[in-house]
């Protein structure tokens, strides 16, 4: 029996770390818990009084790898976004398609992918972007990427209630 145990636990070690790396540097994980990764992302909104921006592709898809890249690299979207939104990535790939979160946030995939998708602190959805109207050149416009994410921050919507 001892001599099954050393193997059995390398081999977990192994299957763990090769899952890791599989996923690492990839913004979508298709094993996630999507509705629970959005249940934890509103209640974290909520606690700090900022909106969820999800984030819906795969990374099968180059527009949303380019999208993540420049969300991570360009520093005035970097810094919009750690001020004022929780985001999350949500996968759709022939690996999970994640339809009952798709159709909680009311069927963004329509738009084709990446698609973006606004939400309140209460979860409530309030803007679904196609994200093929924030390319040029064939990337997406830091500066249309800015504006939208700086129109959908909540201080924005709660001067324009005013």
């Amino acid at each position: 029996m001892k001599s099954l145990v050393i193997p059995l636990i390398l081999f977990l070690l192994t299957a763990v770390t090769l899952r890791a790396q599989e996923t690492a540097g990839k913004p979508y994980d298709p094993a996630a818990d999507a509705p629970a990764q959005l249940d934890a992302a509103i209640a974290k909104a909520a606690a700090a009084g900022k909106h969820v921006f999800v984030v819906v592709g795969g990374n099968w898809c180059s527009w949303c790898l380019k999208l993540d890249r420049l969300m991570k690299n360009d520093r005035a979207i970097d810094s919009l976004l750690t001020s004022d939104f929780v985001t999350l990535h949500v996968n759709n790939s022939k690996e999970n398609k994640n339809a009952a979160t798709l159709a909680r946030l009311g069927h963004p995939d329509r738009f084709g992918f990446p698609v973006l998708v606004i939400l309140d602190d209460k979860g409530q959805r309030l803007h679904t972007q196609d994200s093929g109207l924030l390319e040029k050149d064939g990337g997406h416009d830091p500066e249309a990427v800015y504006r939208f994410l700086y129109l959908w921050r909540p201080d924005a919507l709660h001067s324009a209630a005013r």
